[in-house]
């Protein structure tokens, strides 16, 4: 049964240009990035002579609006690419008004970029939460990047997007992890092993901890502590590390003296136990909608030195002062399907002026129609 899916409409103040987008979500796939492509719509009796250009722009925030100062501003753009759409250029004539015109303009995404991920506010704190955002932006103007040139908020239409992971489809064998530690006063050690029953864990899901003890010494392990901390690794100006815990549960586990222990513990962070929490990174979102903690940063060798943000999780199991560490990948699992565009009836077209197609930062196939709404089915 053929279901609606929404097509995202911005439209210039002055309604020379609208943009129009399929999707906002684009998703990374480690090795390739999903091609962010959309159609813009033109006036061209009203331009003067200007050119029509779509920018997508990746930028990091790290200073709160109301810090931004005259020639100050603690916002910076990261990676920008500009695409001419009107007049078009290498050799193609634009279409006619009234006809749907595509033209491929292939401009990747980076995949030196990270993931969309906002830092979570304090109580207190106003206007735009810090991180990573995207958007992509039409404007009408004489060159696509003259410093000189004032280009009017009128002349500007935008829609917010996002670049996201999905956990990948198949699961490996969790981490193991082993410490001995011998303690003053005492001839004999600790021995502490843990490990988890899987690799990939999705948000909201409970992670179950296997732990094995081997109490050799003369003294009693009165309790176990297991916790989930956030590392969030931010390379702009400097290297910078902030870790937070997102989950800890004691337990009251008694171990006496040389004797042996073995038990499965389960706990699950989430980002409601953290709403006060300043500072933790989430999942990048584009209104007001619901999040989750920040999924893990899942790069590539090549590129692991090049992506300036990443987020991180591990497990820590505490007995007697002795720790061990297991790395956790939390993210969430991909959508079981997908949507894709189809011909109802009639063609689709864009009334009053040309449709120009915007693509390659992203990769599919987005359509317009006289309305808001084009039917899609699920692939």
């Amino acid at each position: 049964v053929p279901s609606l899916c929404r097509i995202f409409k911005k439209t210039s103040g002055n309604g020379n240009i609208a943009l129009y987008l399929g999707k906002r979500d684009f998703v990374d796939n480690v090795d390739s990035v999903e091609v962010v492509d959309g159609v813009i719509k033109v006036d061209p009796a009203n331009l003067n002579g200007r050119k029509v250009f779509v920018y997508l722009a990746c930028a990091f925030r790290y200073g709160s609006e109301d810090l931004d100062v005259i020639g100050l501003s603690f916002r910076r753009d990261i990676w920008v690419k500009r695409v001419q759409v009107y007049p078009p250029v290498g050799g193609n004539s634009p279409n006619t008004p009234m006809q749907e015109s595509l033209m491929k303009k292939y401009v990747f995404f980076s995949l030196y970029l990270p993931c969309s991920v906002s830092l979570q506010p304090g109580p207190n704190d106003a206007g735009k939460a810090c991180g990573v955002d995207f958007e992509v932006k039409g404007y009408v103007a004489n060159e696509p990047d003259n410093a000189d040139e004032v280009i009017e908020k009128k002349d500007t239409c935008r829609l917010m997007i996002r670049k996201i992971q999905f956990a990948p489809t198949t699961n490996k064998a969790g981490p193991k992890a082993d410490i001995t530690k011998q303690f003053m006063m005492t001839d004999k050690p600790v021995h502490l092993e843990a490990s988890l029953e899987k690799e990939t864990y999705y948000h909201g899901d409970p992670i179950t901890v296997n732990v094995k003890i081997n109490n050799e010494t003369s003294k009693i392990v009165k309790k176990i502590k297991v916790s989930v901390e956030q590392s969030t690794s931010v390379v702009l100006y400097s290297s910078d590390t902030y870790t937070k815990p997102v989950c800890t549960e004691e337990f009251g586990e008694t171990i006496n003296a040389n004797s042996t222990f073995e038990k499965s513990f389960q706990i699950i962070p989430l980002l409601s136990n953290n709403k006060e929490k300043r500072g933790l990174a989430v999942d990048g979102r584009l209104k007001d909608e619901d999040t989750n903690l920040a999924s893990t940063t899942l790069v590539s060798l090549i590129c692991q030195k090049y992506v300036f943000v990443q987020i991180s999780s591990c497990v820590l199991v505490l007995c007697s002062d002795v720790t061990v560490e297991l790395p956790l990948t939390l993210m969430s699992p991909k959508p079981a399907g997908e949507c894709i565009a189809v011909h109802a009836r009639g063609n689709y077209f864009l009334p009053g002026g040309a449709a120009y197609g915007v693509g390659g930062w992203g990769g599919g196939c987005t359509c317009a129609r006289t309305h808001t709404q084009a039917p899609f089915l699920k692939r």
